[in-house]
């Protein structure tokens, strides 16, 4: 699919230079659809478009590694509700980029990456810095393009960016020969426009609605689960609304925690391996599941035969594919979120009634309470450091993670109560995601708002080389590693299931990370004790600039509760004994 030329051309005002080259087309066409800021790294087949940034309106935030460059458009594109943008030259600059597409594409973050490529004449010749790009990347895409010719290039880039944000969101590719971008052409790219062939669904079918109206009408123990996709349709007032008016008890996915708020009485948090018991004793015994933007994916079902046993499912998905992919739905509606809860309210003539439920789900809460022992002869427990920092924070913070257990506990311990504020890697489960991604998220969030890094020695030490960028930068953002000197998930799976056989899941020695921190340009503490945390905590939020406390945190601590791969959510484990 590649985009036609277009008639319209925009108002681009007195003040823009004539486009004579492809790599100008390439960057007037982001300028035409409000891109404030990209991410990347220089290199010989992307040149030319990065000289065309010298003068453009476009920020241009140059990463330690083009891996990085991925995630931090990850996160500014979730935070700013918007695609972010990425760009790489072709081989290598291409490929490093390839775990942060498939992890966009695995969690439906809207990505726009632009790669360098070598002359057409010279593609399949294996020339220097060549990679099939197109190849490596059509199966962690929404779509990919190779952009061939310099008239249509900037319709293409502008086509390609509206995709990635329309529908549900994705990642999309444009592949740049050099030729291409430094091709003469005189055609201004017109505004973004989607491809023909591509209408998702607004609106579910009206009988379809009325009959989940019918069967919401008579539950007995309704459950309303929000998925990602409710966050990115920008439905989650919608979902507040309806889950207060008729008193319906919310369990969240994971990459939804924020969708609803978290210390409200009708919240039991987030469900799945490592969800609240709360929440899974919800989904286990519910008699209909009312679940919104969401993949079902196993992290979050467990066994699908034990899912929501004794459940009727309401489905409400705009991708068509999800629907009883993975868990059958009773009551299909393929539409957008927001409109979807529109017609059910519309729809739903009296409200079910939840006061027994609720009153049973309120009992779960006060049985499988979030707590934690914090011994006089134990080291610093890691979860009490989340609380920490929740507590010295407004509410509005971002919280970037890695991937492992410090992900876990940031979940678990910190209290969302706003979208877009949970920024972390899901689907793919990419460690070293939560460095580069607090840089997106920091460029996108408001002046006041502030931004802190939950991570994981282990992930840290995959991408720490982005704090050069943050020094550079000048960005305010706290990074806080939970230490515990482990890959700490692999551990805690060996120990459970391996016999505690620990192969290469622990360090022999770890890094100082507060002079790293220092070495690098940003500022940096050392906590090991619970009478350092305050002061820590307080000391690094107040400095204005990049800062690490590197927090060295009990070894043996793991996440719990835990739903084993595969098992009953109704069964989860409180205790490794219980495993």
């Amino acid at each position: 699919m590649s985009a036609e030329p277009s008639d319209e051309q925009p108002d681009d005002g007195a003040d823009r230079a004539p486009v004579t080259t492809g790599a100008q087309s390439v960057v007037r066409a982001l300028e035409n659809a409000g891109v404030e800021t990209a991410f990347g790294v220089q290199g010989g087949a992307i040149m030319p478009v990065y000289d065309a940034l010298y003068d453009a309106d476009v920020r241009h935030v140059t990463m330690a590694h083009e891996q990085g460059a991925a995630h931090a458009a990850d996160a500014y594109g979730v935070v700013k509700g918007e695609p972010g943008v990425c760009l790489a030259t072709s081989g290598p600059g291409a490929t490093n980029l390839v775990t942060g597409i498939a992890d966009a594409n695995m969690d439906s973050d809207a990505v726009l990456a632009l790669t360098g490529q070598v002359p057409s004449h010279m593609v399949g010749s294996d020339a220097f810095q060549e990679t099939d790009t197109m190849g490596v990347t059509t199966p962690i895409t929404k779509h990919n393009y190779f952009a061939g010719d310099a008239d249509t290039v900037g319709d293409t880039v502008g086509e390609a960016l509206s995709l990635a944000g329309a529908g549900r969101p994705g990642p999309t590719l444009v592949d740049l020969p050099k030729d291409t971008t430094l091709g003469e052409t005189e055609r201004e790219p017109g505004e973004g426009r989607l491809p023909d062939t591509y209408s998702p669904a607004d609106e579910a079918d009206e009988a379809d609605v009325e009959a989940a109206a019918r069967a919401f009408e008579a539950a007995e123990r309704p459950v309303l689960l929000l998925g990602g996709g409710v966050v990115k349709g920008n439905a989650c007032e919608a979902a507040r609304e309806f889950a207060v008016e008729h008193g319906v008890p919310v369990v969240t996915t994971m990459p939804a925690i924020g969708a609803f708020p978290e210390d409200h009485d009708l919240s039991l948090s987030w469900a799945g391996m490592h969800g609240t018991g709360y929440a899974n004793m919800a989904i286990t015994h519910t008699d209909l599941l009312v679940a919104v933007g969401t993949r079902f994916d196993d992290r979050l079902t467990g066994g699908v035969d034990t899912f929501a046993p004794e459940a009727e499912v309401v489905h409400a998905d705009i991708d068509p594919a999800e629907i009883s992919k993975n868990v059958y739905a009773d009551y299909p509606l393929v539409g957008d979120a927001g409109t979807v809860f529109e017609q059910l309210s519309e729809a739903v003539g009296s409200s079910p009634d939840t006061a027994a439920w609720r009153e049973q789900c309120a009992t779960w809460k006060d049985e499988y309470p979030m707590d934690y022992a914090t011994p006089d002869d134990e080291p610093l427990k890691p979860q009490f450091v989340v609380e920490a920092l929740d507590a010295a924070t407004a509410d509005d913070t971002i919280v970037t993670t890695g991937v492992g257990q410090h992900q876990m506990w940031a979940a678990q311990y910190w209290t969302y109560t706003s979208p877009r504020t949970w920024v972390s890697s899901h689907g793919l489960g990419t460690m070293g995601y939560g460095l580069p991604a607090a840089i997106g998220a920091r460029l996108a969030a408001d002046d006041d708002q502030q931004v802190v890094c939950v991570d994981g020695d282990g992930s840290f030490l995959m991408t720490l080389q982005e704090l050069s960028v943050a020094v550079r930068e000048e960005l305010d953002i706290t990074v806080a590693v939970l230490n515990n000197e482990y890959i700490g998930m692999v551990r805690q799976w060996q120990d459970a299931f391996f016999e505690g056989r620990r192969m290469a899941a622990g360090y022999d020695w770890c890094p100082q990370f507060d002079k790293l921190a220092e070495a690098f340009g940003a500022k940096g503490w050392t906590v090991d004790d619970y009478d350092e945390v305050a002061d820590a905590v307080e000391e690094a939020l107040a400095y204005d600039g990049p800062s690490v406390i590197d927090f060295h945190v009990d070894p043996g601590a793991n996440v719990y509760p835990m739903v084993p791969s595969g098992g009953a959510n109704g069964k989860f484990a409180l205790t490794e004994d219980q495993l």
